[in-house]
């Protein structure tokens, strides 16, 4: 269960994460520990190797960047993005792989602020579109993205919206 925290009277602040930083990292890896612990996540904690190692490794990958929020020292949200291409469009695309709000900042626009700072970003870096998957039963997650532009994606309605499939690997 993703940790709830109590409303914060200050500011929010939504920023890129920087993975160098021991602060972001530190909540990098709380906020989206607590998030694969809720039932939305899998329910399953990250494993010990993912806590130790996971913001290193993003940081050595430059197609991927971070937006955090904090409300005072607090860190309160997270999104996570991996850049890949289209090659439809010939150029980036940004597919939004995580995003987290603790449950007492839920209702103050968190997600939708850190969201328009990814959009922001990957605007930056000349990306075509945002991607992102979401489980039907997160319904105020969908509606959310609904509400900021995310639609189903398909080429033609005839074939139907596109599914995300996935394979694990050893």
């Amino acid at each position: 269960m993703i940790p709830s925290f109590p409303s914060f009277s200050s500011d929010l602040r939504i920023c890129r994460a920087d993975y160098r930083d021991p602060v972001h990292a530190d909540a990098l890896v709380s906020l989206l520990n607590a998030y694969a612990q809720d039932p939305a996540g899998g329910g399953h904690p990250l494993s010990d190797f993912a806590k130790a190692h996971l913001a290193q490794a993003l940081a050595s990958r430059p197609q991927a960047f971070s937006v955090l929020a904090f409300a005072g020292e607090q860190p309160v949200g997270l999104v996570n993005c991996i850049e890949g291409f289209s090659t439809f469009a010939c150029r980036p695309l940004v597919n939004i792989h995580d995003v987290v709000v603790v449950a007492g900042q839920r209702g103050r626009r968190v997600g939708e602020k850190m969201l328009a700072l990814a959009e922001q970003i990957a605007g930056e870096r000349g990306a075509c579109k945002l991607t992102l998957e979401v489980l039907q039963g997160n319904a105020s997650a969908v509606r959310l993205y609904e509400r900021i532009g995310f639609a189903g994606y398909q080429l033609d309605p005839a074939m139907g919206n596109a599914q995300f499939l996935q394979k694990w690997l050893n």
